[in-house]
């Protein structure tokens, strides 16, 4: 049931032959690892004006310069990463580079705040979408949470049936979105050039606003730097394109940082000319809609589209994520299970660890986007910041041809991206202090399992020049509550593999005690009886004793290996009624005892 349940969801597995069809072709790419960036639009602007209306509608026109502000980091941050894509086309980001030209610590900074911004990255397009449906349907707003958690579910299951899956369903409404949002800014524009624009709250350019101070242009310049998350999702998943790799990632990075330079600059604008004020009941893109066409056919299309978007903007997460996660675990960073791929040849493990975690902050925080992020952003200005660095290291070692251009640009990038993350902390402390608990808290756990793998392979390393295999013999311990067909059975078993064998029995009185050894010399299997008395009424106690015992005695010379006979129901409910002790004892011995432990399994008919 199970199985079938599985087949039908992510559908049949795919051999590793397969793996090359699963690259993507730009246009895909595109659609994949551009979401998350693209959908930042819808939230962007909108994160400037909320920082602005502190002190009043007339600060509005501030929001124009910050827009302009943050294209230019966009410029920079684009020709910074493409740099990236051809010097580390294996992939991994700021992470590896990080890793190789500043050192391993800095690497492990820059992985974990990947990993905890891929994560803030699911749940706040998730969020984020269901703003934009409450937004055109009022009546869901108590019910934001349930729809949050509805999209990353279908999401976690799209992504498990493969990238190439995903990326052709996710495709479409991608380019929808675009071709959405580029017909509502050319229409915005007309309309406004036209003198239709109606502002809800005329602003002049250049008005006088009180209270305005630097503190509060840089709080929301930062703010407006949320929509530039996502972009390094090209560079972390480079292996994810076809050959040759590094030359359609780049073209990709510029594709993506040209449409999204283009739609936020004009969504500030429209925001501005239309005199848009951010609503806790209906974002910024859905006024500008309203204004722009009214709230007919194409205003519920826009606010679909933006829905959609911002829902897969997730997806940019679920391929990059894993791979990170692998990188991570090959270098004994992360569990290894996030080395494996799954039936349809993706990092399963590291699709559903985040479908999960993001779950539980999309509850923790109700659904509430601008909680979430203050704390999204700050994940990825820390691993832009130790890439631009690393990079500049990179350069002033090797000293390739024209490295003098490439130094300067990462410069740039690197003291912006410091700059902006500075701003983070000092105007949004109160949101982003988290930030410095959790980080220094995951690369802990770095270190933890780096040191933990580290001494596993020590202890299991072995001399194939000098350590030869020498074989002991064995003693198997058969603990038995009766004559059974299920002792019968393992008794069997264990005779085939030595002659070595001692039954053990417990009972709790000597006249239960007596009658088991009359029993077992009527039917004298050949195997040596033990009969041990509890006072206390207790079965696992004396065998462990015993148990003790045998294993200091021949601990030197033979194996010891406790047979463990079980029985098999025929339906599932019918397994707890039997079996407790077998699995008590299991689990002791398991992590408490030198010995080998085996089940020899009885299945019933009935």
């Amino acid at each position: 049931m199970v199985s079938k349940m599985k087949r039908l969801l992510i559908g049949r597995p795919m051999k590793n032959s397969e793996l090359e069809g699963e690259k993507l072709s730009k246009l895909k790419a595109l659609a994949v690892l551009s979401s998350d960036a693209l959908s930042s639009v819808a939230y962007g602007t909108e994160q400037i004006l909320i920082v602005l209306m502190a002190v009043g509608a007339a600060a509005a026109w501030y929001s124009i310069p910050i827009s302009l502000a943050v294209l230019g980091l966009l410029v920079i941050l684009i020709f910074s990463y493409r740099q990236t894509i051809y010097s580390y086309p294996t992939g991994g980001g700021a992470y590896i580079v990080a890793k190789d030209n500043i050192g391993l610590s800095s690497g492990l900074l820059a992985g974990g705040s990947l990993l905890v911004d891929y994560i803030l990255t699911v749940a706040v397009s998730s969020s984020a979408g269901t703003d934009a449906i409450t937004s055109a349907f009022p009546v869901l707003h108590d019910y934001r949470v349930l729809i949050a958690l509805t999209m990353i579910l279908l999401l976690t299951i799209l992504n498990l049936r493969g990238i190439t899956e995903s990326a052709s369903v996710l495709a479409l409404p991608v380019y929808l979105f675009v071709f959405a949002i580029i017909v509502l800014i050319i229409t915005g524009f007309i309309k406004y050039a036209m003198g239709g624009a109606e502002p809800a709250v005329p602003v002049e350019w250049g008005s006088a606003a009180n209270n305005v101070s630097l503190f509060l242009l840089l709080k929301a310049f930062s703010s407006g730097c949320s929509a530039l998350t996502g972009v390094e999702a090209v560079s972390n998943a480079i292996p994810n394109f076809r050959a040759p790799a590094e030359k359609n990632a780049a073209k990709t990075l510029i594709m993506m940082g040209s449409i999204l330079g283009f739609m936020f600059i004009g969504i500030s604008l429209l925001a501005y000319w239309y005199g848009i004020i951010p609503s806790e009941k209906e974002t910024v893109v859905s006024q500008i809609a309203n204004s722009v066409f009214g709230r007919g056919t194409i205003y519920y299309i826009i606010q679909g589209v933006t829905a959609l978007i911002l829902f897969l903007a997730a997806n940019t997460a679920y391929s990059a994520f894993p791979l990170l996660a692998f990188m991570l675990a090959k270098d004994k960073f992360m569990p290894h299970m996030f080395l494996v791929r799954g039936d349809r040849l993706g990092y399963s493990n590291g699709i559903i660890f985040l479908g999960v975690l993001s779950a539980i902050l999309v509850i923790a925080f109700h659904g509430n986007t601008e909680g979430l992020i203050p704390l999204y952003a700050v994940g990825v200005f820390i691993p832009f910041t130790l890439s631009q660095l690393g990079m500049m290291i990179r350069w002033i070692k090797l000293k390739p041809s024209g490295w003098h251009v490439k130094l300067l640009i990462n410069t740039i990038g690197m003291l912006t991206t410091l700059s902006i993350t500075l701003i983070f902390i000092f105007t949004k402390f109160s949101q982003v202090w988290a930030v410095f608990i959790f980080l220094p808290l995951v690369i802990w756990i770095f270190m933890r399992i780096h040191r933990h793998y580290i001494h596993v392979a020590d202890q299991l390393r072995i001399n194939i020049q000098e350590e030869k295999l020498q074989i002991k013999g064995s003693t198997v311990v058969v603990p038995i509550g009766g004559i059974t067909s299920v002792v019968r059975n393992s008794l069997s078993y264990a005779k085939s593999l030595t002659d070595n064998v001692v039954a053990v029995y417990v009972g709790f009185d000597d006249d239960s005690i007596h009658k088991m050894e009359e029993k077992w010399e009527v039917w004298n299997p050949g195997v040596r009886l033990i009969t041990l008395k509890s006072s206390y009424r207790s079965i696992v106690k004396p065998l462990i004793k015993f148990i003790d015992t045998v294993e200091w005695k021949k601990n030197e010379t033979d194996h010891i290996t406790i047979l463990i006979p079980q029985f098999i129901t025929k339906h599932w409910w019918q397994y707890v009624l039997h079996n407790q002790t077998s699995l008590l004892l299991r689990a002791y011995l398991f992590r408490h005892k030198d010995v080998v432990i085996s089940t020899v399994t009885y299945h019933l008919d009935k």
